[in-house]
């Protein structure tokens, strides 16, 4: 593994921490950003004359352009300064969110998400070789746990948060919140991040590749449906939620944040398990997670079972994104980095179908239907990581 340092090792003897604070904080607000209009949708569909479906593409839409940024973004700008590129989307980050913010209509409002889904799906897929290069190799574990120490607390704050600030100041006041976190993370971003001059190992080539190999392509088709599958239900939670269990918006933002929290719980109390068991946990997380969905439609007025059914859901579908970056360590030990940005890919990929999928199974058959759509592919997901495991070596699950 290459460290840090670039051709002259002594210009930068000292890990560059203030850089990776400023990704950090970058990161939070990519994913606050992202995932912002779950707890918005109603407020939005209602001020644009749209359905709630259509405000649920504003997920989709993000998540499709991030598929193609994750894919070619690396190698279409590979002769630049790598600095100049993380400072590009940045700033396509506060572009993103001043547009949707002022967005007159539903146009304007895809729009803005478009830019969205490029900067989180460039940003996320050079995030990795970044780091290597601005600390030290000892280091780099600990830098990217900053980074994903941001992913975790923006994914936990977002939708509580928005419903929260949507309820005093609008949802478009809510989108604007975080304008001026991503000036902060753009400006702190062009005071520490250093020259980073492009290499010639910065072309990610075909990441397609490693699907010639069983275990990885049916581990990668397990890690699709499964994200499909929870945000096929969770994008439509806020009408669910309002509209069925009859939820009000203070009730709604405790109800998000308590999932938020149940995950943060989730991540440490899957840890230790994933040390021994790994095959065991990503079989078996999806199946909780389709019994948790089949269970909310059974008693989806009731709101006390609706709340502890959703505790669950944020312990198990927080937890499962750390298994699979787990197993992606284990099976792709030398080729993390291109398996990395193909992960990123499928995963933003499963979003836009999950979100598309359940929005037209929402606005067509009823509430009830994403909720079942997302029960069959999170099945379909645990019997895929059985097959990664059959196909891998290895004694026990």
């Amino acid at each position: 593994m290459t460290t840090h340092v670039d051709s002259a090792p002594t210009s930068r003897p000292r890990a560059a921490w203030g850089a990776v604070f400023s990704m950090a904080l970058c990161v939070a607000t990519l994913i606050a950003s992202e995932f912002m209009p779950v707890s918005l949708l109603t407020p939005i569909s209602a001020d644009l004359g749209i359905t709630d479906g259509q405000a649920g593409q504003a997920i989709s839409v993000s998540g499709m352009f991030a598929v193609v940024s994750s894919l070619f973004a690396a190698q279409l700008t590979r002769h630049m300064d790598r600095r100049q590129v993380i400072l590009g989307f940045s700033a396509l980050l506060v572009a993103s969110g001043a547009l949707v913010t002022l967005a007159p209509d539903y146009l304007w409002l895809m729009v803005g998400r478009a830019l969205l889904g490029l900067a989180i799906g460039g940003f996320w897929g050079m995030s990795t070789s970044i780091v290597m290069r601005l600390v030290p190799t000892e280091d780099v574990p600990r830098g990217l746990a900053m980074l994903n120490a941001g992913n975790a607390v923006a994914a936990t704050v977002s939708a509580p948060l928005g419903s929260y600030l949507g309820d005093i100041i609008g949802w478009r006041g809510a989108f604007f919140f975080v304008v001026p976190l991503a000036v902060l993370a753009f400006v702190w971003q062009w005071i520490a991040l250093p020259s980073l001059p492009s290499r010639a190992t910065d072309s990610t080539g075909n990441v397609f590749r490693l699907l010639r190999r069983r275990p990885v392509a049916l581990g990668m088709a397990s890690i699709t449906l499964l994200f499909m599958g929870q945000f096929g239900l969770f994008t439509y939670l806020r009408p669910f939620l309002e509209g069925v269990t009859g939820v009000s918006v203070p009730g709604l933002s405790t109800i998000l944040l308590v999932m938020g929290l149940s995950g943060v719980a989730g991540t440490w109390m899957i840890s230790h398990a994933l040390r021994t068991r790994l095959f065991s946990v990503l079989i078996a997380i999806p199946l909780v997670m389709a019994a948790i969905a089949v269970a909310l439609v059974a008693f989806g007025t009731l709101a006390l079972p609706v709340a502890l059914l959703l505790l669950l859901w944020g312990i198990f579908g927080t937890a499962a994104p750390v298994g699979w970056g787990a197993w992606l360590a284990r099976t792709l030990p030398r080729d993390a980095e291109a398996g990395g940005g193909l992960q990123v890919a499928l995963i933003q990929f499963a979003i836009t179908v999950g979100a598309a999928g359940g929005g037209l199974l929402f606005d067509r058959a009823g509430w009830w239907a994403p909720f079942l759509f997302a029960a069959v592919l999170l099945c379909g997901s645990s019997i895929l990581a059985y097959a990664a495991f059959r196909a891998s070596s290895g004694s026990a699950p």
